[in-house]
């Protein structure tokens, strides 16, 4: 309804800028950029400690208020924006300490002023001419932004594009201590019409959460690529120094980064180069949306070129389509031909031309017609015209055409597979898991009263009981497990379990067992165990001295013929929170470092992504050193053994480390054969529902409840999934013409495709939707169906939202309306939100009949007349 609260920051409609007499070099250079621009806006300049000043400033009105000021006064700096009406503030510059720096956002946050800086290069707006940066020259205005925590990254960025012919409609340096962060930036550059992709560079994020809700929301929409830097691991420890479990060297950061971004439905770069190449393609209008798929088909003048990008393709997971060499004699209408005639190849996604300097070969002539029949295209097509000064000419020739070209097969191949990848990971948008699987609901309340009594015994690791008792709590398969305090004990245990057994030396400080050589296997009798139990003792005492209240534990010998050693695992990874492992296990497993990395929740679709992420994965499904491939239902038990640990990670704030180590899997099913559990104290919260310690949040599936219609009718109120386009389709196309118009605004008969993901696909951290379902008709007569959707989404600032409703014709008179609106608002008041506001036709009698009865204020709009805005507060 109202401009994005970053509007007047990002795109001002006035700018003023306060400085000092004697400003510094950098204000200078500053000062010097903004005098020469092409502002579309007012645009002021104004000394602070002129006498008279500050009084005429006082009756000044600026959107943004540009601070040219010492670190030492730029408080004073946006006190006195705030006064003069200013919605920002922008501080560029260098050297503000970090305490300052948290009293400039105090006062920014207490002004409700969006602050940008301090520590920033600033920002450009091409389109408007708005050069507020010592970034450098003013970019030519295009369809990229730009958001980098690196100002001299944005600034090698920009001298880039400058030479490729390569615009943007936004480029912003956040800094480091920005109240204005990369989440904030990313919520408005998702609705931003200008901006068609997105380049971010990230080096940290506080709020994981936060980020990705953003990041989800823009990545949906639009290609979204993200150069992540800062790659340097620390090694995980436990108090006495050494690692605890495997999973806490396993994960790491950089995977885990790997794993968040995909979920998001972002792509990660791997390099600066890599950034560059892909933005070739972004920035052609013609690239973005025709991606669909990742067959790409090539066409050369030569051999060895195809070669390399061929190679290049299959090591990016590309799949090769057909590959097509002209030879050295093509004449200059072949490369037209054989690209037309690919693109009608139903087996190709995009086709990539490569030419090589040969002295017969006319390269500008070639490079004219393919620029020429660029338009009319249907499929992507990239160039790669290799060489230097004999291909410049034709480069030239791309660029004026708007056809993305590279200097090397490599580069070419990698740029569309970014964007393919783009393509791919929208399908990991559609999955929104929920926190508990749909199996036999866990064991909670025994689960949580283990972890607290662990917990107040001032102890933060499990014994392998206690662990596996953690995993028994969430209907995980454990080999039984007891401890003996005798041999004689251990004899009778093994004797009650049957033979053979295993014995395991079990105490407080002991990270793994083979390391201590603290494992029997195998023991074939009671006189076996009986001996074993006094070896075991002495050797583990020879081999850790340190060790004290040494224990022992009997198991039965779980069946290893045939069998697949597995890690399953978890750990806590800051920012993200939980990261779920799955890969080789055995004692070897550290060595063999063989492990995927998936965030909580999973459903079955992630969990089975997860297994096919590790290399042991073909061993699964394949016949392996003389072992049949596991049989459907095992695979299915392994499925159903990571959502356990889904739940697990997220019903357990506490757990902050996590080995399942070995899992046996066999053609017959899944056990767990050995655990360890690392605890963090949590506050819990009986009855929360919030899961703030994950990164993702989960499907709200207690918001799951039955309701009674005045005519008797039940129908289930619930949160919307990504199922549920064709039923809200159907929704739709059987409404009257009339009620559509009064819910859409628009004559549309059916909802376009891009509509209806972004109404079921939706991230419940910054929005919810709830549907009301009818059942199926017992006799079949009459299939489910959505009959009612209320929904709201947050407004930028986060303390409101803008609410819509619709209700189906045949259930007009039911009180539905009233029911979905009542359960909304209980929500949103359960959010924290303080008020919720909507746009109501003038013309929909029924519906503002309806906002008033629900105590909604009805006011006039002020930039439609033919609309109302309605809005309630929920304090």
């Amino acid at each position: 309804m109202d401009l994005h609260p970053l509007t007047p920051l990002l795109a001002p409609r006035s700018l003023i800028v306060l400085t000092e007499p004697t400003p510094d070099a950098q204000a200078q250079r500053l000062l010097g950029l903004l005098k020469a621009q092409r502002f579309l806006g007012d645009f002021a300049m104004a000394d602070v400690r002129r006498s008279g000043t500050l009084a005429e400033l006082a009756a000044t009105r600026a959107d943004l208020a540009l601070l040219l000021l010492p670190p030492a006064e730029l408080a004073g700096g946006v006190e006195l924006a705030a006064r003069m009406g200013c919605k920002a503030v922008l501080a560029p510059g260098s050297g503000v300490d970090a305490a300052t720096a948290r009293t400039l956002a105090d006062v920014a946050r207490r002004e409700r002023l969006h602050l940008l800086g301090p520590n920033t290069l600033g920002l450009q707006n091409p389109a408007r001419g708005l050069n507020a940066s010592l970034i450098g020259p003013l970019a030519a205005p295009g369809s990229l932004a730009l958001v980098s925590q690196s100002g001299a990254l944005c600034a090698a960025m920009l001298d880039w594009a400058a030479g490729n012919r390569v615009g943007f409609s936004q480029v912003v340096a956040v800094g480091p201590h920005s109240p204005v962060d990369v989440a904030e930036l990313l919520l408005y550059l998702a609705t931003d019409a200008r901006s068609q992709a997105i380049l971010l560079h990230v080096e940290h994020v506080p709020d994981a959460r936060r980020f990705m809700s953003a990041l989800r929301l823009a990545a949906s929409s639009k290609p979204v690529l993200v150069l992540k830097s800062g790659h340097a691991e620390r090694r995980a420890e436990g108090p006495s120094g050494e690692p605890v479990t495997h999973s806490s060297l396993l994960a790491q950061r950089e995977a885990v980064w790997d794993a968040a971004l995909r979920r998001t439905g972002a792509v990660r770069v791997a390099s600066f180069v890599e950034l560059f190449a892909a933005a070739r393609c972004l920035a052609s209008p013609g690239h973005r949306g025709r991606v669909q798929g990742s067959r790409v088909a090539l066409v050369s003048n030569g051999g060895g070129p195809a070669v390399l990008a061929a190679d290049a393709a299959r090591q990016r997971g590309l799949t090769l389509g057909p590959v097509v060499d002209l030879g050295q004699d093509e004449a200059t209408a072949d490369f037209g031909t054989a690209v037309a005639a690919l693109q009608q190849d139903a087996s190709t996604d995009a086709v990539l031309a490569l030419h090589a300097p040969l002295p017969q070969s006319d390269a500008v002539a070639a490079a004219r017609q393919l620029a020429g029949d660029a338009a009319r295209l249907s499929k992507p097509l990239l160039v790669c015209w290799m060489g230097e000064a004999g291909a410049a000419a034709a480069r030239e020739t791309f660029a004026e055409a708007g056809l993305p070209s590279f200097r090397t097969p490599e580069s070419a191949v990698g740029a569309f597979a970014t964007l393919a990848a783009w393509r791919a990971h929208q399908q990991l948008l559609q999955q929104v898991p929920y926190p508990l699987s749909q199996q036999r609901p866990p064991d909670l309340a025994g689960a949580r009263l283990l972890i607290d009594s662990v917990l107040a015994q001032r102890r933060s690791v499990l014994t392998e009981m206690e662990s596996k008792a953690l995993l028994a709590a969430f209907q995980i398969p454990v080999t039984q497990t007891l401890r003996a305090r005798s041999s004689h004990e251990a004899m009778l245990i093994a004797t009650q379990l049957g033979f053979p057994v295993a014995l395991k030396v079990d105490g407080e400080g002991l990270s793994h067992k083979s390391d201590v050589d603290g494992v029997m296997l195998g023991l074939p009798d009671a006189a076996a165990v009986r001996d074993a139990f006094d070896q075991l003792l002495a050797r583990v005492r020879h081999a850790a001295p340190q060790l004290q209240e040494l224990g022992v534990t009997v198991q039965p010998m779980a069946p290893q013929q045939q069998a697949r050693e597995l890690l399953v695992g978890l750990k806590h990874v800051p920012p993200f929170g939980p990261v779920l492992l799955f890969g080789a296990g055995g004692t070897q497993v550290e060595l063999l470092a063989d492990v995927a990395v998936e965030l909580p929740p999973l459903n079955r679709f992630l969990a089975q992504q997860l297994i096919r992420r590790a290399r042991i994965a073909r061993a699964l499904r394949q016949a392996w050193r003389g072992a049949p491939p596991l049989s459907e239902a095992a695979l299915e038990q392994l499925e159903a053994l990571l959502l356990r640990v889904s739940e697990m990670a997220c019903e357990l704030p506490q757990l902050r480390e996590m080995d399942i180590n070995p899992v046996l899997a066999t053609p017959q099913g899944v056990v767990a054969v050995d655990a360890r559990v690392v605890l963090a104290s949590e506050p819990q919260v009986p009855g929360s529902t919030s899961y703030r310690h994950l990164a993702i949040k989960p499907y709200p599936a207690q918001l799951a409840q039955q309701l009674y219609l005045r005519d008797g009718q039940l129908c289930l109120l619930r949160a919307i999934r990504p199922d549920d386009a064709a039923m809200l389709q159907a929704l739709v196309a059987g409404l009257s013409p009339e009620s559509r118009y009064n819910r859409f605004a628009a004559t549309l008969t059916e909802l376009p495709p891009g509509m209806l993901a972004r109404f079921t696909q939706i991230d419940y951290e910054r929005e919810v939707a709830l549907v009301a379902v009818r059942a199926a008709a017992a006799d079949g007569s009459e299939p489910e169906a959505i009959v009612g959707v209320a929904r709201y989404t947050l407004h930028p600032g986060g303390q409101g939202a803008e609410f819509a409703l619709l209700v189906s014709d045949a259930f007009s008179g039911q009180g539905l309306g009233r029911r979905l609106m009542e359960s909304l608002m209980a929500v949103a008041r359960e959010q924290g939100l303080q008020q919720l506001d909507g746009l109501v036709l003038v013309k929909n009698q029924a519906m503002l009949k309806l906002m008033r009865a629900l105590q909604f204020s009805v006011q006039p709009f002020e930039e439609d007349e033919d609309f109302k805005l309605v809005s309630r507060g929920l304090t």
